[in-house]
């Protein structure tokens, strides 16, 4: 019995070390195979990334750039990348897929295809991004305490600073920063970069009038339009007193932009949807005078889902008019865009206390223009600024709104 014992007692040991043996060479062999399928993996993840980044780098120096790269050999793998315009073609959304593929030997010995895929959409820069912009801050127009901006800010000149103005967004000039006194200390939450160099376009306007032209609405031969907004329609009139015809909105400029060629355009009213308001002329024309209140219908601060946007495009100035009903105060949403000159309030100097300028929006404008007087913390004439942000700027735009030129990423999946 104990020699049965004794080969029982081997047999089963020997069984035992050769499952141990059998579970060690097992696991040796899955690391190996599960090395080898990372490795592959992130070789591919890595060549559609660099496709990714190649792309948006040459799209970003030349925005024509639609041809992509087809079986580029690079990082021992393949990479293909494919550059398409989403629709609607006006909004000129590109979106980039860039995907890596490599070889791997499988545990049938058979080589087989790892891809990684990247997707990038990028959209056209528009400079209703800025909370503030502007060519020239004026010379004698100075950021005091008290003055806070509360998203994206550039100027081309100097950045001129008395005390502790505070900017919540990025904060850029072409220049650099004049302090009076020198001990003027800036807030600057989103950082601050100088020699950055951001033109405005010369001639923005025409592609808005050729898409006013493709789909919207464009007026001709009238020395001055009124346009009052009341939700989904708009009532048009051409003269003060003349007789008004209303329409509905959404058909009187489908694509949104509404386009007041050699003009001056008064506006005013509750805006329902997604629009553009452009006035372009010379020698008085191409101004826009704000009769009283434009605003959303649907407050984007009271319901974030607010899809109301509103652009105030002009060739030349945008006024805060001098009448009875401005003289307690205005409220604006909107993005306002100036060419040539710049947003101010017609007659600043001489018109009545008025209150102040609510503005939900931006501020894009050639030269900074006076909104009052002032005698220290006293306003003698005219306006006090509250101005505010509106966020929903920074990742989309009212339509055709004049662009940098160049494109930004909005989204990258992988």
């Amino acid at each position: 019995m104990a020699g049965k014992a004794a080969l029982f007692l081997v047999v089963g040991f020997s069984l035992i070390f050769l499952a141990i043996g059998k579970n060690f060479g097992g696991l040796s062999t899955r690391a190996v195979d599960n090395l080898t399928d990372y490795y592959a993996e992130t070789v591919a993840h890595d060549i559609a990334a660099a496709g990714a980044n190649m792309a948006s780098n040459r799209i970003y120096f030349d925005p024509t750039w639609t041809a992509g790269y087809n079986n580029l050999s690079y990082q021992n793998g393949i990479l293909n990348v494919s550059v398409e315009i989403l629709p609607p073609v006006i909004k000129n959304i590109r979106q980039i897929t860039s995907t890596g593929t490599v070889k791997r030997l499988s545990n049938l010995g058979i080589l087989e295809d790892v891809t990684s895929t990247v997707v990038v959409t990028l959209q056209p820069s528009k400079f209703s991004k800025f909370a503030y912009y502007s060519i020239s801050e004026g010379g004698t127009i100075w950021w005091i305490t008290g003055d806070t901006v509360w998203g994206p800010f550039h100027t081309q000149d100097y950045l001129r600073v008395s005390g502790n103005p505070v900017y919540w967004g990025k904060a850029t000039t072409k220049r650099n920063i004049v302090k009076n006194p020198s001990s003027s200390k800036p807030k600057f939450y989103g950082g601050f970069e100088k020699g950055v160099n951001l033109p405005l376009p010369t001639d923005g306007l025409t592609p808005i009038e050729n898409a006013a032209d493709a789909g919207g609405h464009k007026f001709t031969g009238q020395d001055t339009v009124y346009m009052t907004f009341t939700v989904d329609s708009i009532k048009i009139k051409y003269t003060f007193n003349g007789s008004v015809t209303t329409y509905l909105t959404s058909s009187f400029a489908p694509n949104g932009v509404i386009f007041a060629k050699d003009a001056v355009v008064r506006l005013q009213g509750k805006v329902k949807g997604q629009y553009s308001v452009v006035a372009s002329g010379s020698s008085g024309k191409g101004r826009i005078y704000l009769d009283d209140n434009i605003t959303y219908d649907t407050d984007p601060r009271v319901d974030p889902t607010s899809e109301d946007m509103l652009g105030i495009i002009a060739k030349n100035e945008i006024y805060v008019t001098d009448n009875a009903v401005n003289n307690n105060s205005i409220d604006i949403h909107g993005s306002i865009y100036s060419e040539s000159k710049g947003f101010g309030a017609e007659n600043y100097s001489t018109r009545p206390v008025s209150g102040s300028i609510n503005l939900l929006g931006g501020i894009i404008q050639n030269t900074r223009q006076a909104v009052g007087t002032f005698s220290g913390s006293t306003i003698n004439h005219g306006f006090s600024k509250r101005y505010r942000y509106d966020e929903r700027l920074m990742f989309s735009s009212p339509p055709m709104y004049p662009g940098t030129g160049s494109f930004e990423i909005v989204s990258w999946l992988e």
